[in-house]
């Protein structure tokens, strides 16, 4: 393996280190790791020739003689990686396949940005068990969060409702814990009698056998539907052999359940008891919909979603269908086809569990590596997997299907995408832009007559919301209190605080510029082509103010959107424009306040809610606020604390008998005990 590199410059800036490195990769199978001036791995890749695939990467830089660029050949997120490496190690292993093994471990662990072939599309949604927890929660969520490598993630999923359909119906067969925290601190909820939870808030159930339902659960996002109906059934007969009759009514309730759950997904087979997956994808030249069925028992049990960028130029105009839903389909190169298949195939079942993979593998086009892939898949599973290309009848009808299936997805995204792209264009016209606003911030202010008052800032890049560059404000002027609100001052704190370092140069733009190549962009990543103001020509002329006074008002285009009409008002412009209402770009502008605003508002009552829980707390004597988080902590909430007695009470830590004793009184005077002294006349 390479050592760390010394230098803090990029190695193309260093072509003669660059040279020295490449000449040290061998020839042989393995894993390669590229890495940024921090130390951070970049990328991980495999290769069953390492020189050859890692010499790729810088190859489209420089013309023979090793100094001058070359025309850029990689796609955009591959150019802006390899301009960002550093240092690049790699790792010899004997064979292809355990090249592949190694690097589904090291993406594992090291979670590298560039990793990302496949866009997990937030469209599609994911079901996460959280097995780290000891009784595990089941939810839908949109992100992948692998922060904790034990959760298992299913998905995505491209019927959304198809999968909470799912969700709810298994939640009434399995009794399964139905809070992230319990309602009360006593006794179960109403759930627990219902007989739709276990008792999991009280512990009325040990973590082990709530585990193995939750696997049985499991089983059904797995595609193992078949195997846990054979299970079910045998522990329905043994119950009714031992007189167990309840016990196996209840298995009886959930194998009708199950039955129902399946009933309208059957796709014919020529043998339905062979578990297949069946992949394909479709493309316009930009981006490729690859769709993935899952077939177990001769039903479709999941329908899975990616979407990849295809390299410019490699697609070739195709016939395409009529109708106002068609798209201009390309005939993808076979080759390339194999190639996206492949690494979806990879991702996919690099994350999944060993029992998940299937018998046989129905792909589309005929994988580059596909022998390795097989063979890696059945040391995984241990057993024997195929992976075909079917030319006729039954099976090559399912890879039309899937096809079908993508093209529909396709046509899907290119209508989202035209959607989105009119909106920007209309709203470039209305504003007069030079260009289109890609990265669109807005702001808006909620309180209640000046009390926890808050910002909001959200952000719409490619005419989307971006929520990982969501921000939320907490308003520290001091003009700004209960019973006196200034929505003017706040927007002015909100601005200067999120522009008073000026313009940021990140670290990936910062390298291009220096190159000098004209591939940069003078902006950085987070720098926005329009701000959007919530509000008229008030808070407008707060945030020009603002602006002003720090130098940007020439860098950025700000916009005010009053509420009532959707009215749009320029800097220095009494008047505003003369817009429709229904016009996309407006529709856009409307999206997005609407999104602050939801935003601000979800915070503001969050803010509120912690006043009034903390404030309660807080007019005890000798309750401080170290000692409040430890009551919350430890009861969850206001209304447990009210109704422990002093002895649970002086059970939290720094809660004496004597403060136990005053927060009882405080919550039940009329339980007090009368202060020592004379007694009355």
């Amino acid at each position: 393996m390479g050592d760390r590199g010394d230098g803090q410059r990029v190695l193309l800036q260093r072509p003669e280190v660059l040279e020295g490195r490449l000449r040290e990769i061998p020839a042989e199978p393995g894993v390669y790791l590229f890495r940024d001036r921090e130390g951070r791995v970049l990328y991980i890749g495999k290769s069953k020739r390492l020189r050859s695939r890692v010499r790729s990467y810088f190859r489209p830089f420089f013309r023979e003689d090793g100094q001058s660029p070359a025309r850029h050949l990689h796609t955009p997120r591959l150019e802006l990686m390899v301009r960002q490496v550093v240092d690049l190690e790699f790792i010899v292993t004997d064979t292809e396949s355990e090249a592949l093994m190694l690097e589904a471990n090291l993406i594992k662990r090291h979670q590298p940005h560039f990793n990302v072939l496949l866009k997990d599309d937030k469209k599609y949604p994911y079901l996460c068990i959280t097995w780290s927890e000891d009784y595990p929660r089941l939810f839908i969520t949109r992100k992948r969060r692998l922060g904790e490598p034990r959760d298992r993630y299913y998905g995505p999923y491209t019927d959304a409702h198809g999968l909470r359909s799912t969700l709810q119906l298994v939640k009434r067969l399995f009794p399964l814990r139905q809070r992230p925290r319990p309602l009360f601190k006593d006794r179960p909820c109403l759930n627990y009698d219902l007989g739709r939870c276990p008792g999991v808030c009280q512990g009325l159930i040990a973590p082990d056998a709530y585990r193995q339902t939750v696997q049985k659960v499991a089983m059904v996002f797995q595609g193992r539907t078949g195997e846990l109906v054979e299970q079910l059934t045998a522990q329905m007969e043994a119950a009714a052999a031992d007189l167990e009759f309840e016990r196996a009514a209840v298995l009886r309730d959930q194998l009708r359940g199950l039955d129902q759950l399946g009933r309208d997904h059957k796709v014919a087979l020529p043998d339905d008891r062979v578990s297949r997956d069946a992949i394909a994808l479709a493309t316009d030249g930009v981006v490729a919909c690859i769709q993935l069925f899952q077939i177990r028992a001769g039903r479709l049990v999941g329908r899975l979603g990616y979407t990849a960028q295809v390299p410019e130029g490699h697609g070739t105009p195709a016939e395409s269908a009529d109708g106002p839903d068609a798209v201009q389909d390309l005939a993808l190169d076979p080759a390339l086809g194999g190639q996206l298949l492949q690494r979806v195939l990879e991702n996919h079942y690099g994350q999944v569990e060993p029992v998940e993979i299937p018998a046989e593998v129905t792909v589309q086009y005929a994988l580059p590596e596909g022998e390795f892939l097989a063979a890696w898949l059945a040391a995984r599973r241990g057993r024997r997997v195929e992976i075909t290309v079917p030319q006729r009848q039954t099976k090559a009808d399912l890879i039309a299907l899937v096809e079908r299936n993508a093209h529909y997805e396709l046509a899907r995204t290119r209508r989202s995408s035209d959607r989105d792209g009119q909106a920007l264009q209309d709203l470039a016209t209305v504003l007069d832009l030079p260009t289109l606003p890609h990265w669109i911030e807005c702001y808006d202010i909620s309180h209640i007559q000046g009390s926890d008052a808050v910002a909001s800032r959200v952000v719409f890049v490619e005419g989307q919301p971006a929520k990982q560059h969501y921000r939320r404000y907490k308003i520290r002027s001091a003009e700004v209190r209960p019973g006196h609100s200034d929505d003017f001052a706040s927007m002015a704190e909100v601005i200067r605080r999120r522009f008073r370092d000026g313009r940021p140069r990140s670290a990936p733009n910062a390298a291009l510029a220096v190159l000098g190549d004209g591939a940069g962009r003078d902006r950085a990543d987070d720098w926005p082509d329009l701000v959007v103001v919530d509000g008229g020509k008030g808070q407008l002329s707060a945030a020009v103010a603002v602006l002003r006074d720090l130098d940007l008002l020439d860098e950025l285009r700000i916009i005010g959107l009053a509420k009532r009409q959707e009215e749009i008002f320029l800097p220095g412009q009494s008047e505003s424009l003369p817009t429709d209402p229904d016009q996309p770009g407006v529709q856009l502008l409307r999206r997005l306040r609407d999104e602050a605003h939801r935003f601000a508002v979800s915070f503001h009552r969050q803010q509120r809610r912690d006043r009034m829980t903390q404030s309660r707390l807080s007019d005890i004597p000798g309750l401080g606020h170290h000692r409040q988080k430890q009551l919350l902590a430890h009861f969850r909430s206001i209304d447990y604390i009210r109704e422990a007695t002093p002895a649970q009470l002086a059970e939290v830590p720094g809660i004496g008998p004597a403060i136990a004793q005053q927060i009882h009184g405080y919550f039940h005077p009329q339980n007090a005990p009368e202060p020592d002294g004379p007694s009355a006349p």
